[in-house]
């Protein structure tokens, strides 16, 4: 079995408490939405190597939408929708499709008049919780969002149920060596004022359990990479903005002593300075995960049955190394 919050250490699934964050970090997020961008080419260009023409596409934890233009693009036939727990990112979502409808030439008449006047649709939601029927996709999209649910392991059964039997999985998410010099910082400082270690930033979930996380929610042939990238600064205070622009960094107040979180943040800002390398500049950190996997076909029907496909037949049984 998969381990709960409380086995792995994770905190607890807040969704209330993620949507006001992101809601809240709408209006600016453009301002740090190349991260995103840049994954999104990756993740086209490992998509370049798989043979797929599904019907219908979701984009899973879509936020701002910018990523639903291009899977239009690449599957013209096949409508797009979109999928993110906050309002606030919808509507930059819904803004940034408004009067796009260059798409429909690609399309039949016939195909573009049932789709109606826009292509992708969006959904509110949460995506371990999501509002389309069992199997209503052949294809699911979701860039850098994974991370932000504490329970991947609630979320891949999620994303298995509502693909198609065959269908495929593709996401990018952040691993654990993400943010490693904001945390380094905020030790030093908690060691040396004599306070209690706290969580600062949000957790990240090894790449090797997210594997075994999508076979246990039923995926199968999961490809699973991890890349590291550098983000450099100028100054400790634009890293401190842009880590609050991505939202991972909620933890971080403590409105009861107001003098006492200045005193922190201070420390805090000391602590990336010593950080500075000899080019001037500061790093933070991003291990980037990509992985993607295919829906397995079940090995048993609703009624129990044992359900044997026709490429297995003659084979022998499986052999343990």
């Amino acid at each position: 079995m998969s381990p709960t919050s409380a086995q792995s250490g994770r905190p607890a699934y807040d969704s209330r408490r993620l949507r006001r964050i992101f809601d809240r970090r709408a209006a600016t997020f453009d301002e740090v939405a190349f991260l995103p961008r840049e994954i999104a080419q990756r993740m086209r260009e490992r998509l370049d190597y798989i043979k797929v023409s599904p019907a219908s596409v979701l984009d899973a934890g879509c936020g701002a939408g910018e990523d639903i233009p291009a899977l239009r693009e690449r599957f013209p036939e096949a409508p797009v929708f979109g999928a993110d727990l906050s309002h606030g990112m919808l509507m930059r979502a819904l803004r940034h499709d408004a009067g796009d409808t260059s798409w429909r030439r690609f399309l039949p008449a016939s195909l573009g008049k049932a789709l109606g006047a826009r292509g992708p649709r969006f959904a509110q939601a949460d995506f371990s919780a999501l509002p389309f029927t069992a199997g209503a996709f052949e294809f699911i999209w979701s860039n850098l969002a994974l991370h932000w649910h504490s329970r991947p392991d609630l979320v891949f059964p999620e994303w298995q149920r509502v693909l198609k039997v065959s269908g495929l999985l593709m996401f990018s998410t952040l691993g654990p060596d993400t943010l490693k010099e904001l945390r380094g910082a905020y030790a030093e400082i908690e060691a040396a004022h004599g306070v209690a270690s706290r969580r600062h930033v949000i957790d990240f979930v090894d790449m090797h359990d997210l594997g075994d996380m999508l076979v246990e929610a039923g995926f199968e042939i999961p490809v699973m990479d991890q890349e590291t990238l550098t983000i450099t600064y100028k100054s400790p205070e634009s890293l401190l903005a842009d880590v609050r622009r991505w939202g991972a960094y909620p933890f971080e107040r403590d409105t009861h002593d107001v003098a006492h979180a200045r005193r922190l943040r201070k420390a805090l800002l000391a602590a990336l300075e010593a950080r500075r390398r000899t080019d001037g500049t500061i790093a933070l950190t991003f291990e980037v995960i990509y992985g993607h996997a295919w829906k397995a076909v079940p090995r048993t029907t609703a009624e129990g049955h044992g359900i044997v496909r026709l490429e297995d037949i003659g084979r022998g049984p499986a052999k343990r190394g």
